[in-house]
């Protein structure tokens, strides 16, 4: 079938999609093996170096715990290149990862209008692009076993999009993502249909789990969260990730991920009560406080009354399941000094540290497992706190201009794993 024929077909089941959205079920696949072992894959060659260095210079201690943390196993990230291109590296990837008996974690980050324009910016120049290279994706997998991080931000950030959009208690006003190359008009349901499109074709390999962006609990509330994974296909895909690149605590991630789970059945079970309203779900921001952890039992308890109550409820192992990135929220998230005019608290923040190693003994039924999804010890990008332009202006928590994103920062690298909670030597 001719790409753009594809494409125009892609956006009409999207919007069939969005349309029905409270009638399709979740299709959920079994649970990661507890005993899976992750894919380390070969460590950035500026984290050699510094490791190198500090045992040079006698620094046995931070050595090893640069040493440690370069050997646990973390996420490989694919964000350019050709179809051709993009096939041949993650060929390498998980044939590596299989002469080793692990599993990879995959990251597909190339959608476009990636990060907005902000640090992480790029991706695939149209959708008939993106598609292709997905197409690779999937054909460097082959049959192999692997987990796909699919597209980071993908949801949080959506160009010209409406919060609960087509719902009864839609906003109407569009979210600050408003690039002017992209389509007013079109530009989220291309969002939507793209991600649809990968989930499909990604799932029809044999031994992919796939997992949407799910944001985090300091970001969307859970109901809208919830109702942007259903527009992208995650009734087809094996849950959704928490976390990526943030450091949200994992506790706080537990539970704003089971509110996930457990709206995404309220609203779109035919015989819920609730179903077709996400808008109606309880999140951090309501009846919770989103600042006071103390008070996020009272959504608890909105999901006990409103959700576990009623006779369809298929308990928890009948709800979506998700992952979360613990690869940097040990000490969870950082609160900045008053005075910078953008704190940038995502960026670069100090004093931070690893978190749980990754695994998928998690023993939280809705978890499939704890994953290094972003490389600890790789920058966030040119922070700047508000302060000048990127890439000129001194970081003031750090006194230097930061690394460029996804370069590595031996700095905080060192930071992170000082920090770690747990510890990460004994």
């Amino acid at each position: 079938m001719d790409i753009r024929r594809k494409f125009r077909l892609v956006l009409v089941l999207g919007a069939v999609l969005v349309a029905l959205i409270a009638a399709v079920p979740a299709t959920l696949a079994g649970e990661i093996d507890p005993a899976t072992e992750f894919y380390v894959p070969p460590p950035n060659q500026v984290a050699r170096r510094q490791m190198a260095q500090l045992f040079a210079s006698g620094d046995t201690g931070d050595a090893r715990l640069i040493r440690k943390m370069i050997r646990t196993p973390s996420a490989v990230w694919f964000t350019k290149g050709t179809p051709a291109r993009v096939r041949q590296q993650v060929r390498l990837t998980v044939r590596r990862a299989a002469h080793k008996d692990a599993v990879p974690v995959l990251v597909a980050f190339n959608i476009p209008f990636r990060d907005c324009a902000q640090f992480s910016a790029g991706g695939a120049k149209t959708a008939e692009q993106y598609m292709k290279w997905i197409d690779g994706f999937a054909a460097g997998i082959g049959n192999d076993e692997a987990i796909v991080i699919l597209e980071p931000d993908g949801l949080g950030i959506i160009p010209w999009y409406k919060q609960f959009r087509g719902l009864p208690a839609q906003a109407g006003d569009y979210e600050w993502c408003r690039p002017a190359e992209a389509d007013e008009a079109t530009a989220a349901d291309e969002r939507f249909a793209m991600l649809n499109y990968a989930v499909d074709v990604l799932k029809a390999k044999p031994n992919v789990r796939v997992y949407l962006d799910g944001t985090h609990s300091g970001w969307l509330g859970s109901g809208d969260a919830a109702h942007r994974l259903a527009q992208a296909g995650v009734a087809r895909a094996d849950g959704f990730f928490l976390n990526v690149s943030n450091y949200r605590l994992t506790e706080h991630l537990e539970k704003y991920g089971t509110w996930v789970a457990k709206c995404l059945w309220f609203a779109t079970d035919p015989a819920s009560w609730g179903n077709g309203h996400f808008d109606w779900c309880a999140s951090q921001y309501y009846p919770a406080n989103p600042n006071d952890f103390s008070t996020w039992g009272l959504t608890d308890q909105w999901y006990t009354d409103n959700v576990e109550s009623q006779g369809a409820y298929p308990g928890l192992s009948g709800l979506q399941t998700f992952v979360i990135d613990t690869s940097r929220n040990g000490q969870g998230p950082w609160t900045p000094p008053p005075g910078y005019p953008d704190p940038q608290d995502w960026c670069n923040p100090p004093g931070r540290g690893l978190g749980l190693l990754p695994s998928a003994d998690t023993g939280h039924a809705l978890i499939d497992a704890y994953l290094w999804i972003k490389i600890p010890g790789e920058s966030d990008g040119e922070c700047t706190r508000g302060l000048g332009p990127a890439g000129e202006t001194v970081d003031p928590e750090w006194g230097i201009i930061d690394p460029a994103a996804g370069a590595w920062f031996p700095q905080m690298a060192l930071d992170l794993a000082h920090n770690a909670n747990p510890p990460l030597l004994p």
